[in-house]
């Protein structure tokens, strides 16, 4: 099957190609970015999957499952067992929250030195001291979702703490339930940065934030009495391929170096003011580096998206030709719905001329019918002098009784006593 590709795509495809190898993803953290997040569907490769009761969370071969439909109060995770030794990395979770109109429950995105904890299925409200980040995705607010950043560094027990919402460091509406599609949360730990985005957006972001290498990632979810359903797609965990790069030499090489000067002297002004252009040229270069490394990002997940859809078209055209009639069949099909239609044409006039007949006898019935009920209500309908006599002749007869009665009752034998 051939896909049409506009040149603008094509050369997407071709920068992705060149500057996939920017970014270098680590395994032990990620997974869901390969065709399968499981191939046996009983464990994730270097995670460890927790619940709160007897049945896990479900493993299928593209998410995993947290929180159930139903029922409710119900909490699971994922660990990472191998901990992030980079001090710089991305962290991409595409995930999708589903449930009634008054469903809730909440995600957590763990980033911390212990790892898995005790209790495998916290929340920000349930967690003891930890320390490391935790981003929280829940209704807080009421303004249809939020993403809300925490911090600690081992000293404070949140799940004792009176004000729990009072110890966010940043925060964004993020209305993340029921959009039938998957939401993207990206972390970006740089040298001088830290931000969150959703689905493409700056949420939130610091350049006093630092997180050091060494900690474990998890996400962990947890359900109300009415649930969300709460579905992990990928996890990716990447860094950016270490690129080294010699700081031009701005004197000739046969030029003999400068004699000693004075630290006030004119030379060494020029020294100093070489070093400050140079730090300049070396904080260029890493913004510039930084930027390369997000477009190469970018570009290999649009290269992906691209070979999975050439891929799904491929399956379904296949599908469709195996499914396909013969095309025997088809014109055998075609030669009788012609002569069907050739049928109905040659009794074309028939049909007319019953439809004419239908019309004729219709309206001759209607009108002989009413006629007909017209010369019976008028002939066979009884007289008002009719009834008038018989009603007469009844009265007469009634008195007529009477007074027969009274006579023979007058002429009739007394009793005497």
């Amino acid at each position: 099957m051939q896909l049409n590709r506009s040149p603008k795509l094509l050369l997407r495809i071709s920068l992705a190609a060149a500057l996939v190898h920017g970014q270098n993803i680590i395994e032990s953290s990620s997974f869901g970015h390969g065709d399968r997040i499981s191939s046996n569907r009983f464990g994730i490769p270097h995670w460890h999957i927790s619940a709160d009761g007897p049945t896990p969370p479900q493993l299928l071969s593209d998410k995993i499952v947290l929180t159930p439909p139903y029922p409710g109060n119900r909490r699971g995770a994922v660990w990472a067992e191998t901990s992030v030794p980079q001090s710089e990395w991305t962290a991409d979770l595409e995930f999708r929250a589903t449930g009634g109109d008054r469903g809730g429950g909440n995600l957590q995105i763990w980033y911390t030195k212990e790892g898995r904890p005790r209790a495998e299925t916290p929340s920000i409200y349930t967690t003891a001291a930890f320390d490391g980040l935790a981003l929280v995705v829940d209704m807080y607010g009421g303004r249809g979702g939020s993403i809300r950043g925490f911090m600690n560094d081992g000293t404070t027990d949140y799940k004792s703490h009176h004000a729990v919402d009072s110890l966010a460091f940043g925060h964004c509406d993020f209305s993340y339930r029921n959009l039938g599609r998957p939401s993207r949360i990206q972390i970006r730990q740089l040298a001088e940065f830290f931000g969150v985005s959703v689905d493409g957006k700056q949420c939130f972001s610091s350049d006093k934030i630092k997180l050091p290498a060494g900690y474990y990632f998890g996400i962990s979810a947890a359900s109300a009495d009415t649930p969300d359903s709460f579905e992990v797609y990928k996890f990716v965990t990447s860094t950016a391929a270490g690129v080294t790069r010699e700081l031009p030499n701005r004197d000739p090489p046969s030029q003999p170096p400068p004699p000693a000067s004075n630290p006030g002297s004119p030379a060494n002004d020029q020294s100093s003011r070489h070093t400050s252009s140079d730090a300049q040229f070396a904080v260029r270069f890493t913004d510039l580096q930084n930027r390369l490394e997000r477009l190469s990002q970018s570009l290999d997940n649009v290269f992906r998206e691209v070979q999975q859809l050439a891929s799904k078209s491929e399956s379904r055209h296949q599908d469709l030709s195996h499914k396909g009639m013969p095309n025997e069949q088809l014109s055998a099909m075609d030669k009788r719905i012609q002569s069907i239609e050739s049928t109905l044409q040659s009794h074309t006039g028939q049909f007319s001329n019953i439809q004419s007949s239908l019309r004729d006898s219709h309206s001759t019935l209607n009108q002989g019918l009413t006629e007909h009920m017209t010369h019976i209500i008028s002939t066979k309908t009884p007289k008002m002098s009719s009834f008038i006599i018989v009603v007469i002749v009844f009265q007469m007869l009634l008195a007529g009784s009477y007074v027969l009665y009274k006579r023979r009752r007058a002429n009739g034998p007394k009793k005497y006593l």
